[in-house]
């Protein structure tokens, strides 16, 4: 094995899953803060033709984002069968919060996930959890990980592909090749990023155009950035970012629906121009991403914003393609439970923003993942 290197950013959970990845393997290698170290940022795009984390090298080898099976074919897979009472799905507020109830009540665990903190850990900025007047995404997930940590369960980096009932227990498959047998299941498997729809757009993903801030926002300082949305998380991110950038425009489909402090804190920032009523139409660039064409809904004039980057926060979609026909989903594809967590489907509870429980919040996700654990355990105890 040659000499390994990981580019990551200081807030990038997926840089920090990597990096567990070869703790846990036992991988020596020289890990590159490309948030801080500008010549490293430019070493890295050229390496991988990415304005992206995290980004692993190995000799001449490149592995781009948290790519777990190309990561166990590098450094070796651990293909294991378990029996367990309760597989959870999922390591955000919902899935961490019930493996610790899990734990607490002896029931054997295993945890399963591709990242530690979910979206929580794309808040720049929480100041409506209890407890805390404010706190970032990633500090307040660190808590919640590290007292997982101290409960006997198993959290493995891994991602379950398929769930199927066989008899009285269900049998998860995962992306390394492992196989999981539980007799209850937590669904707490969160969201993933709306794509913007626009024709072109994989093709500049991870080169100009990013659906994780957190993660790649320090790549872009002191350049001209645009951010998509208009709610809480599209102008939290556009207030964090005019702090890095040297310019930022918030394009707005149709009228701001973050909070009014939000709102407020917005109008006093110079170096954000705010687009009402106006939806990126075109993708431009070569290689990178270099201007987009923005489009008045009003009006059908199309304006030109020369950039270097664009980062989409116009919402999220349920993780729930693993399931198949297993459970019963809402038309937008959320799970449907009840007020205890139960799906259509005994044995398997879920919790969290997969759910169609309203309210997208971190300590209502906390909430729903202890209920869905006591209810597991009810069910096991057939209490």
């Amino acid at each position: 094995m040659g000499t390994v290197r990981v580019y990551f950013t200081d807030n990038c959970p997926y840089c920090k899953m990597v990096k567990a990845f070869l703790d846990k393997k036992h991988v020596a290698y020289q890990a590159i803060n490309v948030g801080q170290d500008r010549e490293a940022a430019a070493e890295m795009v050229k390496i991988s033709g990415q304005y992206g984390v995290p980004v692993l090298t190995v000799d001449d080898k490149v592995v781009i984002g948290f790519d777990t099976p190309r990561l166990e074919e590098l450094f070796g897979a651990e293909k294991r069968a378990d029996a367990v009472d309760v597989l959870i799905i999922g390591a955000g507020p919902a899935g961490l919060t019930a493996g610790v109830y899990c734990a607490r009540k002896l029931l054997s665990t295993v945890l399963i996930t591709e990242n530690i903190g979910g979206q929580a850990m794309e808040s720049w900025a929480i100041e409506n959890y209890m407890g805390y007047r404010m706190i970032s995404g990633n500090d307040l997930m660190q808590k919640f990980e590290e007292q997982v940590r101290q409960q006997s369960l198993r959290l493995d980096l891994d991602r379950v592909e398929t769930l199927v009932s066989e008899g009285d227990h269900f049998l998860a498959t995962t992306a390394t090749g492992g196989t999981i047998q539980a007799k209850a299941v937590i669904v707490a498997s969160g969201m993933h990023p709306r794509p913007l729809g626009v024709e072109g757009e994989d093709r500049y993903l991870g080169r100009g155009l990013s659906v994780c801030t957190t993660c790649d926002g320090p790549l872009f300082k002191d350049k001209k950035i645009a951010i998509v949305g208009g709610g809480n998380a599209a102008v939290q991110t556009a207030i964090e970012m005019s702090r890095i950038a040297s310019s930022v425009s918030l394009i707005v489909r149709a009228d701001l629906k973050a909070d009014p402090t939000y709102i407020k804190k917005l109008e006093t920032i110079s170096n954000i121009t705010v687009h009402l009523y106006h939806q990126i139409t075109q993708l431009h660039g070569d290689l990178f991403l270099d201007q987009i064409t923005i489009t008045d809904s009003k009006t059908g004039k199309e304006t030109t914003i020369l950039l270097d980057g664009v980062f989409a926060e116009i919402g999220w979609l349920p993780n729930t393609g693993f399931l198949s026909d297993l459970l019963t989903l809402t038309g937008d594809g959320k799970i449907v439970v009840d007020e205890n967590c139960h799906t259509n489907r005994a044995g398997v509870f879920a919790a969290g923003d997969v759910t169609s429980i309203k309210g997208n919040q971190i300590i209502i996700a906390a909430g729903e993942g202890a209920k869905a654990a006591l209810e597991a355990y009810r069910y096991l105890t057939r209490l």
